[in-house]
């Protein structure tokens, strides 16, 4: 498995994309596919009401670097752009881990509205739940979505992550509770998929 080291030089890959934290120097690439995707993105956030918007300034974008990387350091964490590339086409994150009894972590991501229907995303997915498991020791990782988003629910589908279920007011999506649809993986269920979900999305041909 290729990755750079668990840092700020942290870099993971699959079969096309490569995945780095973001830096002040994406700010611009950034900048603008939240501005342009914004109807696209903005319906499925996590959001209190009446907090602002996902960052929409440079200022502000620095800041939330600079929290991911606490986030990394502190094994909390870990936040990538897509990349294919040179070109940012979205993120992927790996939050919420707790370690313990529990082991286990909370999978999410967004692409540009431009790159939708390329595979991107459930291919940057597959590549954070390797990381997840082989390097982080993880027992557990889960995709939490809202009902009515398809084109997520299509991600979990092409994977074949396992439905758990349906938690009630789950999490607060743009001001609002949201009932969330659970996928869930374990660690032996990737172990017994490994080599078919590497050779569809890891892979070189």
């Amino acid at each position: 498995m290729e990755t750079g080291v668990l840092g700020g030089g942290l870099e993971l890959h699959g079969r096309r994309v490569t995945l780095r934290p973001l830096a002040e120097s994406d700010y611009d690439a950034w900048s603008e596919i939240r501005f342009r995707c914004r109807s696209w993105l903005l319906p499925w956030e996590p959001r209190p009401a009446g907090a602002p918007e996902v960052v929409d300034d440079r200022p502000g974008f620095y800041a939330r670097c600079r929290a991911r990387d606490r986030e990394r350091q502190s094994g909390s964490g870990y936040g990538f752009g897509i990349f294919l590339g040179d070109r940012l086409c979205g993120e992927v994150t790996l939050s919420s881990i707790q370690r313990g009894p529990f082991q286990s972590g909370y999978v999410g991501y967004w692409v540009d509205e431009a790159m939708a229907g390329m595979g991107l995303a459930p291919e940057a997915t597959v590549v954070v739940i390797r990381f997840a498991f082989e390097v982080l020791g993880l027992h557990r990782v889960e995709i939490a979505i809202v009902p009515r988003n398809a084109k997520s629910i299509r991600v979990a589908e092409k994977l074949g992550v396992r439905h758990e279920g349906v938690s009630a007011g789950f999490l607060e999506i743009n001001g609002m509770w949201e009932d969330h649809l659970r996928y869930a993986m374990t660690v032996e269920e990737w172990t017994s998929r490994r080599e078919e979900l590497g050779h569809r999305w890891l892979d070189s041909d």
